[in-house]
């Protein structure tokens, strides 16, 4: 077997072969080799639904994949919007310019309602995810994570749309790790402000 790039002393998960964007052979817990013979699009086109002949598998890395970059996309906005928020930026008006820092701005929302509104936008979000992944357990041929949104047109070229990929999934994966830590640091430490030394 071959070795992982990531891992040296680890073998290479079969499962990830260097075709997805950011994938360096990182999986020590085994999850890709976990529920091959899975069809997650079962979970989507139930075969109680009359349609649901026409479904087409999704495997246990397209399921991850997907998974993975929506945290990604989280994670990178949520990041954002903490270190936003902790470097003084605020949205114009009273209720939101007495709010000390991120980590009160929470209780703040839920007090005043505005974690209400954040529900429904990421409803919203979640809704449009679970019909892109309809469409690809009904054969779109869709990739996981994409949404067909390229108002700028950056997927024009394929070199560079697979460069933004690499990027988006390893600077996704860092905003996972970032906005974990800064909310654990800023819990423990609530007295230490931006940029939190």
């Amino acid at each position: 077997m071959a070795q992982s790039k990531s891992v040296p002393f680890l073998e290479a998960p079969a499962a990830l072969d260097g075709t997805l964007p950011g994938d360096k052979g990182f999986d020590p817990l085994g999850f890709t080799n976990n529920w091959l013979d899975k069809d997650w699009s079962q979970q989507v086109v139930p075969d109680i639904w009359l349609d649901a002949t026409e479904r087409k598998p999704i495997t246990t890395l397209e399921w991850m994949r997907e998974a993975e970059l929506k945290h990604a996309r989280y994670a990178m906005m949520a990041f954002l919007g903490y270190i936003a928020v902790d470097a003084g930026i605020r949205f114009p008006g009273s209720p939101y310019g007495s709010i000390a820092n991120s980590l009160v701005a929470h209780d703040a929302s839920v007090a005043n309602g505005s974690m209400g509104f954040m529900l429904f936008v990421v409803s919203v979000f979640e809704l449009a995810s679970g019909a892109a992944i309809y469409d690809q357990a009904k054969g779109s041929g869709r990739k996981s994570g994409e949404f067909g949104f390229d108002p700028l047109g950056f997927g024009k070229d394929p070199k560079k749309l697979a460069d933004y990929a690499e990027k988006e999934i390893s600077n996704g994966r860092l905003a996972m790790l970032a906005i974990s830590g800064v909310l654990t640091q800023n819990a423990l430490h609530p007295d230490v402000p931006f940029p939190y030394f």
